[in-house]
């Protein structure tokens, strides 16, 4: 019967769920994308344009933002931005500044942010946080954790 089992699900007309593909989302892409002319414009608006799925292209040339609505997913905006036009993309990391719980928290601000934007803070590694592996050499080299580590006596 083992044989039989085997073809017969080869030749089953009835739908599986292995058949059946989940739908994408209409959702929002929101990309950073350094737009100075309207020939920058019209590369980064043909490359989107001409993506499966895309419904709707909004591009904001002084804030350098690209609005992509449609059943699309986010990476494969981001790369094909970044393939088509050669400029450099990532998603939009701004958040309106009255989203943010707390606006004066160091680090949160940019420069480059637009008027009335702040870098969202979830996003952001502090600088703190992070240490080199020279500092994580010589913290674990005197580590009580650290079976090897030096010993005074």
């Amino acid at each position: 019967m083992g044989a039989l089992d085997h073809f017969s699900h080869l030749f089953d007309c009835s739908t599986s769920s292995s058949k059946l593909h989940k739908r994408k989302q209409l959702q929002t892409v929101e990309i950073k994308v350094k737009i100075d002319c309207e020939g920058c414009e019209r590369r980064v608006r043909k490359a989107v344009e001409g993506m499966k799925g895309v419904k709707q292209v909004d591009i904001q040339r002084k804030a350098h933002k690209l609005t992509v609505v449609g059943y699309v997913e986010p990476a494969k905006v981001v790369s094909r931005v970044q393939h088509r036009t050669g400029k450099k993309a990532e998603l939009w990391p701004y958040v309106p500044y009255d989203e943010v719980a707390h606006p004066y928290a160091a680090g949160v601000y940019d420069r480059k942010a637009p008027a009335g934007y702040v870098r969202n803070p979830d996003q952001q590694v502090s600088q703190l946080a992070r240490a080199s592996s020279l500092e994580v050499r010589y913290t674990t080299a005197f580590s009580d954790e650290n079976p090897t580590a030096c010993s005074i006596m």
